[in-house]
């Protein structure tokens, strides 16, 4: 997979070996930076790309990964969960489509980071009737609003 990756500065050495990671897994990254203090810029350009299907998923990081969170679901389609545990990680996917996740540098362990993207980006959202029909309410609601 394509996957686009970006932070704030202050997640700069955090991202870096989170990139080399990704890598290892055998996914491409295209790291979108920042050097921009105003973190929403990056998630923005992260969101923007996964959106338009550039790339087939993100990965931003700020302190707690809140801020990225928030800044990455104003972009239209794109869908951005901040996960901290396993199980969340993989329900991004499986449950609700997210085509971004977000971590926090200052909240979560670097181990703990790598488990929880690995989990993420083995999975594969697939549409079923418990689901589907959630993800097509807000991806339905963003259409119309």
């Amino acid at each position: 997979m394509k996957i686009a990756v970006g932070c704030d500065p202050n997640a700069q050495a955090y991202k870096e070996e989170m990139i080399e990671f990704i890598k290892s897994l055998g996914h491409e990254v295209e790291d979108f930076g920042s050097d921009d203090p105003i973190y929403a810029n990056v998630a923005f350009a992260v969101g923007e790309a996964v959106a338009a299907k550039k790339y087939d998923r993100g990965v931003l990081f700020c302190g707690t990964g809140i801020g990225v969170m928030v800044a990455a679901n104003k972009v239209k389609g794109a869908y951005a969960a901040n996960v901290l545990n396993v199980y969340s990680a993989k329900r991004a996917c499986l449950s609700n489509n997210c085509n971004i996740i977000t971590l926090g540098s200052q909240v979560t362990g670097n181990m703990l980071a790598k488990e929880l993207i690995q989990a993420y980006l083995e999975c594969t959202y697939e549409y079923t009737e418990r689901s589907g029909p959630k993800v097509d309410a807000y991806v339905n609601y963003e259409a119309t609003h």
